[in-house]
């Protein structure tokens, strides 16, 4: 007996429906990979960063915070992002029903079952497409860490822990108080 099986496109990824509900769809490789939905702890990180974000970047007309919007890393590939942000002179990559192009930021919230997948899979694949800023949130750890891209490899630009008040680019002027983004 022979199994054939055909790689879903971004293209044809693009065309189904919203995702089913409990579940997060992200197309990696051609195949369609499941995830439960956020907990209450990813939930309240990705709106109280998202809602600082947002603040910072319109009232300095620096912008679009966008949040888990899909967005196309390759033919194969599509990814969302808990949080995207697009500068001001890229924000034409912003259409009605799809993104055209990567954002300038990629910000992940850490989930148990998506460990692996944020500080490994999607550091390698926003890297190598050309995220400029990587910022990886662990609620569990009560961690931030934030990369810049340099000759299409993240390095480290920021860190902190608990009840550190921190800074990282592209928003250098922005002082985030990780104590409001973790559950407690």
């Amino acid at each position: 007996m022979i199994t054939s099986t055909i790689k879903m496109t971004a293209e044809q990824y693009l065309l189904l429906k919203e995702d089913p509900p409990g579940v997060r769809l992200e197309l990696v490789d051609g195949e369609i990979a499941v995830s439960p939905s956020p907990t209450p702890g990813h939930s309240r990180v990705v709106s109280q960063l998202g809602a600082m974000l947002i603040a910072f970047v319109e009232t300095r007309g620096l912008g679009e915070v966008l949040l888990d919007v899909d967005t196309i890393f390759g033919e194969y590939d599509v990814r969302r992002p808990d949080i995207l942000y697009f500068s001001k002179g890229r924000t034409n990559l912003i259409t009605e029903k799809r993104l055209l192009g990567k954002p300038d930021l990629a910000v992940e919230v850490v989930s148990p079952s998506s460990t692996k997948t944020d500080k490994a899979d999607k550091f390698k694949q926003y890297a190598a497409g050309g995220v400029k800023f990587y910022w990886i949130v662990d609620p569990a750890k009560e961690s931030f860490d934030a990369y810049l891209l340099k000759a299409r490899r993240y390095l480290s630009a920021a860190h902190g822990q608990s009840d550190d008040v921190i800074s990282a680019p592209p928003f250098d002027a922005l002082k985030i108080p990780l104590n409001k983004l973790w559950w407690k």
